[in-house]
């Protein structure tokens, strides 16, 4: 798919290209966080780095890399200019993707990092990632640096790979966690094929045969592998020490505006990632080695294929009920904001009766288990879990719904899923480029007056 992967990633970037250009030319002010952001990087521009607006919360990492590439290509720091630097690091993404698609699909990358292959333009298309990368925000290179890290992890590349980590946190803070992420994902890789016979051995099974007591067995042993990945944590453990020497200086994760950030205890934010994931991924979790039909009877046979699974679906569906009843949040920026395709989903469709909330529990069920099956094709059972429970620390805290806290972790677990053929994977290109069509349409074309313009 080399040939295919170039025209499409030549198309890719045309495309964005052009859209870059037309919305510089309609949207000619900042607008929706850009207001923020936008003079922000300009007092940095020239040279005013004591100054900070208190309504931003993340750290000045964008600013920084809008001032190198000001310094590097002797842009300006106006506004067209400055959203070059999002746009840029979406024109990246594909080739960065390519590296941790091959690594997932234990294959070898081409010599050239500047050849992506045709799946890697395909999730770079993924709507939340391909719309921010035209507006003046930190998604696409707090993406991007987190797929490095991940990369540079994987290749045992463990300093550098902690550098770009630091780095990724000063686009978003949360991305500790990913920076942690990377070096597990890393070492389970490692622990699986590089053993020794003389060496003790972590018990982590293939995923899709594993059974329960498989777990606690995994955790019992962990202790014996210790001595073995506990070099490679050095770097890591630096960058832990330097963001937990922030956290204290800050007296908080959140910089700047504390009071609309407050930590919450939102535990249905992890129901709401896996229906977000599960209708955006639909293409590649239908398309693969198996049928359609095998995995909707795995499913099945996983929730009610004996007196045991029926009775854990049933324990973990009230249990979900319970979370929803006691954690639920509406967040009043939620509320307030009608500029959001979040307002209406949760006017209309969880707010449209008290009892709709608790009618897809059953569906998100239904969904962690297909894609646990289909992630777990060729991986082993801790690799199969290490998404989602990193994934727990980043949104549990997020009161808010909001898409683009589901982004990093949505392209890491869709780039675990390794025989989508190439079918299924125009049927994936076809279905986000219908999405990125419509919205970016909206967006640029449908502004309503004393509303404003609809966005993620």
């Amino acid at each position: 798919m080399s040939s295919a992967g170039d025209a499409a990633y030549i198309a890719f970037s045309a495309i964005s290209i052009v859209v870059l250009k037309t919305l510089n030319e309609i949207v000619t002010e900042p607008y929706m966080d850009e207001p923020f952001h936008i003079p922000q990087a300009q007092a940095y521009c020239e040279g005013h780095f004591d100054v900070w607006d208190p309504k931003i919360t993340t750290p000045p990492g964008l600013y920084i890399l809008s001032l190198i590439l000001k310094q590097v290509f002797r842009l300006k720091c106006n506004v067209p200019m400055l959203r070059l630097t999002p746009l840029l690091t979406l024109l990246a993404l594909p080739l960065v993707l390519t590296r941790l698609l091959y690594y997932h699909q234990r294959e070898r990358p081409r010599s050239s990092i500047l050849v992506p292959s045709f799946d890697a333009v395909v999730l770079s298309t993924f709507p939340i990632a391909w719309f921010f990368g035209f507006l003046y925000y930190t998604e696409l290179p707090s993406l991007v640096s987190v797929v490095l890290t991940v990369v540079f992890a994987s290749q045992n590349r463990h300093w550098l790979a902690a550098l770009l980590g630091a780095i990724s946190c000063t686009f978003r803070q949360t991305n500790i966690v990913w920076v942690l992420y990377a070096y597990a994902s890393s070492q389970l890789m490692f622990l699986r094929f590089h053993r020794k016979t003389h060496l003790a051995t972590l018990h982590d099974p293939p995923a899709l045969t594993s059974q329960p007591g498989d777990l606690l067995k995994a955790l019992l042993s962990a202790p014996r592998v210790v001595p073995q990945i506990l070099p490679a944590f050095l770097p890591y453990c630096l960058v832990l020490v330097g963001f937990f020497g922030f956290v204290i200086w800050n007296v908080g994760i959140v910089l700047g505006d504390k009071s609309n950030h407050v930590p919450a205890f939102h535990v249905p934010q992890v129901y709401y990632f896996i229906g977000f994931a599960t209708l955006f991924g639909w293409p590649a979790l239908l398309s693969g080695s198996d049928t359609v039909l095998n995995l909707v009877r795995e499913v099945r046979k996983r929730m009610f294929g004996s007196t045991r699974n029926t009775m854990f679906t049933g324990l973990v569906c009230i249990i979900m009920a319970v979370t929803i009843r006691k954690f639920t949040i509406h967040h009043p920026f939620l509320l307030a904001d009608n500029r959001h395709y979040t307002f209406y989903i949760w006017r209309r469709v969880f707010m449209a009766h008290p009892v709709v909330p608790y009618l897809l529990i059953p569906g998100y069920l239904a969904c962690a288990w297909a894609w646990y099956i289909r992630i777990g094709q060729d991986q082993t059972l801790l690799q199969n879990l290490l998404v989602p429970v990193f994934l727990v620390p980043t949104l549990l805290p997020t009161p808010l719904l909001e898409p683009r806290y589901f982004l990093i972790p949505y392209v890491l677990l869709r780039a675990q899923i390794v025989d989508v053929t190439f079918g299924g994977l125009v049927v994936e290109g076809l279905w986000y480029g219908v999405i990125n069509a419509a919205t970016m349409y909206v967006f640029l074309f449908q502004e309503r007056a004393g509303v404003g313009r609809f966005m993620w």
